[in-house]
């Protein structure tokens, strides 16, 4: 299966033929992949080229390295469209996936001129500061900052926190929220971020920072999260104008 008079190179017509191996279901998430040696033997290459192949696929994000251990198959990226503006909440469950959150950081700060400058509130006024890991069926996705007007948003507690801030807005305090504006960059991760998401120092990162307005234009959050580009993805539909 691997045509050594082709043009393709070698370790990328390895790469095609694991990839469709995941792709098919013969490798399922979480089964560790032959090592080189044995990819080398049986393809009849040099365990450089198979080191180049497995290096390629890790960096699709297709498999993931534990030292000492091998190459495993890595779970299905979670892909969120970026049309229709959501919750993390409602993006799991709307996926069959069961959301949940640890929080680490929830206390009322007076706002620095940033954060008032995005809440378009007075400096130094009473802002919530909610520092939280968001997770799907248990394995940590983003770590994500919420900064909200306390004098617009009222009452907010742990438990909400917990559950959803966007359903308690519209649920209980009868809150319209209209749209967002969201911007997102690629990164590498940080230490501290990469022991919260259970990830290596330097690895894949997406930086998202999202602005929520409410019906009349008020905004009602400023949101700062890293994301891992393992395992999520972004998909957007385009249609060419007339």
């Amino acid at each position: 299966m691997i045509n050594k008079d082709s043009p393709i190179p070698i370790y990328y017509q390895l790469v095609e033929l694991i990839q469709k191996q995941i792709e098919n279901g013969d490798l399922q998430p979480g089964e560790a992949l032959p090592s080189e040696r044995e990819y080398a033997e049986t393809f009849h290459i040099s365990r450089m080229t198979a080191r180049q192949a497995l290096t390629q696929l890790e960096h699709n994000g297709l498999v993931y390295r534990i030292q000492g251990s091998g190459t495993f198959v890595a779970d299905k990226k979670i892909e969120q469209p970026l049309q229709g503006l959501t919750s993390f909440t409602e993006d799991m469950t709307a996926r069959g996936m069961k959301p949940s959150s640890q929080l680490l950081h929830f206390e009322v700060i007076p706002a620095t001129m940033q954060i008032a400058n995005q809440l378009q509130i007075q400096e130094y006024g009473p802002v919530y500061e909610i520092k939280r890991i968001r997770l799907a069926d248990d394995v940590p996705i983003a770590l994500e900052t919420n900064y909200i007007s306390a004098n617009r948003i009222k009452g907010l507690t742990e438990q909400i926190v917990n559950q959803s801030i966007y359903a308690y807005m519209e649920e209980q305090l009868n809150l319209q929220i209209e749209q967002a504006t969201q911007t997102i960059e690629s990164s590498i991760a940080e230490p501290l971020e990469a022991q919260y998401l259970h990830i290596q120092p330097g690895a894949p990162v997406m930086l998202i920072q999202r602005n929520t307005f409410l019906q009349d234009g008020t905004p009602v959050e400023f949101v700062k999260s890293t994301y891992r580009a393992d395992r999520y993805k972004f998909m957007i539909q385009m249609r060419r104008k007339n």
